[in-house]
């Protein structure tokens, strides 16, 4: 898929896969790869810019977790994340209503002449 087919909609990607819980950035990728089977693989340089700014917007929230040696910044939902995500959701479902009319109408349409 094109990159830029994702355009506008990462936010709403980003905020629907850390609705289930804290995830850190590649579990993210690896989320979002695994909802769109495959179709959509974002890359690092694209989701932490992203998450950056969703947390300066307070949509996210986050914090240093460990996990072995390693440690991990863990991105969550606030509760102005699960509301904008409603938003997400909402515009998206309008969005492909108006699309999917337009490329496959139910009906002929009329074309005043």
């Amino acid at each position: 898929m094109r990159a830029d087919a994702v355009r506008g909609h990462l936010d709403g990607l980003l905020l629907a896969v850390l609705e289930p819980g804290p995830l850190h950035g590649y579990a993210i990728i690896a989320a979002v790869q695994h909802r769109s089977d495959g179709v959509l693989a974002l890359r690092t340089g694209t989701i932490y810019p992203a998450l950056n700014r969703l947390e300066r917007l307070g949509l996210l929230g986050s914090s240093w977790q460990s996990s072995g040696e390693r440690r991990r910044r863990c991105y969550e939902l606030t509760d102005a994340g699960r509301r904008s995500l409603a938003g997400e959701r909402t515009a998206w479902s309008e969005f492909t209503a108006a699309i999917g009319s337009v490329l496959n109408p139910i009906s002929p349409p009329d074309v005043a002449t």
